[in-house]
């Protein structure tokens, strides 16, 4: 992972009219897979999907309880590209000023300089973000949907790409903040490890009870590469359609849950379903690609008023429901 200046715009170098061919992209999305997964066991699922967010111009959160391979997993993506790599360690005394940077006043020049904070990056992990206030929380706000940050009415563009990964655990809640909801919003998914079954934790005690795989690990692939698929991605097509299903989708959690999904869910689950066509080898989205995203990218966008149903099952119960009309597959 290489270093990057943070003052500097990296936008205007990125090859943007030059996107990868989409079974180039999707080899790409095989290499990072198959990378990763020699430091990540038994989530190849989950793998998939981080990548895909990072190729649909996503974030991603990670929530589990404590030790089982999020931080590992970030790492993993983010030593996997050939990119800048930040990691913001969130605790209860952390202020926006140490996530965003800050000015600071240079006693030899007489003047303010900026000082970057560790939000200037490629891949930036915030590890257990929901250990942070609120107000710490939402320095990420203007980042995530913009990709600047604006620090004493000056705005500094961030790398691109530019990707959040940040893991929250889910016990000590008498320790951690809830997550603001404007900010879950701005995740494109939230997903969860799990335990690993018996022989995929004997296979990772194989592996690690020695030198760690992480600690050998060497990037498949580089910044460029990455920014030319992520281009690949937006050119896959979405007919009307799928389109019009993605809506319906929205729509019904609306209308079963006490807040349902806002417009940049129904974006998000989009994106994330083009990038999820990529994988696949498909220049077109099908019905199928948002059956397959919508789980992680809707179900933290919705909170509901019954104790014994949650954003999953409202999604769940739509899938179900929402009728699919015909699509022609590659049709103009």
């Amino acid at each position: 992972m290489t270093d990057v200046d943070p003052t500097h715009d990296m936008t205007a170098e990125s090859p943007t009219d030059d996107p990868l061919s989409v079974s180039s992209a999707a080899s790409l999305c095989r290499d990072l897979e198959a990378n990763v997964s020699r430091v990540i066991v038994g989530h190849d699922d989950v793998i998939e999907h981080v990548i895909t967010a990072i190729l649909g111009r996503g974030h991603v959160l990670l929530e589990d309880v404590p030790g089982v391979g999020k931080t590992m997993l970030a790492r993993s993506i983010a030593t996997s590209i050939d990119c800048s790599f930040r990691r913001v360690q969130f605790t209860p005394d952390l202020l926006p000023s140490d996530v965003t940077g800050v000015n600071v006043f240079n006693q030899r020049t007489r003047e303010f300089e900026f000082q970057a904070g560790p939000v200037f990056g490629n891949i930036v992990l915030g590890d257990e973000i929901n250990r942070a206030p609120p107000k710490t929380q939402t320095a990420l706000l203007e980042a995530m949907e913009e990709g600047q940050v604006t620090v004493d009415g000056e705005t500094r563009t961030l790398p691109n790409p530019f990707t959040v990964i940040a893991t929250q655990n889910a016990v000590e809640p008498n320790r951690t903040y809830d997550l603001p909801f404007a900010e879950l919003d701005r995740f494109m998914k939230k997903l969860r490890l799990g335990y690993p079954d018996p022989d995929e934790e004997t296979e990772m005690l194989e592996r690690t009870v020695g030198h760690h795989p992480i600690e050998s690990l060497e990037p498949v692939t580089d910044r460029e590469t990455v920014v030319r698929a992520r281009e690949t991605v937006t050119g896959i097509r979405i007919e009307k359609p799928v389109r019009a299903y993605a809506t319906r989708l929205a729509g019904y959690t609306r209308e079963n849950a006490e807040f349902g999904v806002s417009p940049r869910g129904t974006i998000s689950l989009l994106r994330a379903a083009q990038a999820r066509a990529v994988t696949d080898g498909r220049e077109y989205v099908i019905p199928d690609d948002v059956k397959r995203e919508a789980p992680v990218v809707l179900s933290h966008r919705i909170q509901t008023t019954d104790r014994g149903r949650d954003g999953r099952d409202v999604v769940r119960e739509g899938l179900e429901r929402v009728p699919v009309e015909e699509v022609t597959e590659g049709c103009d």
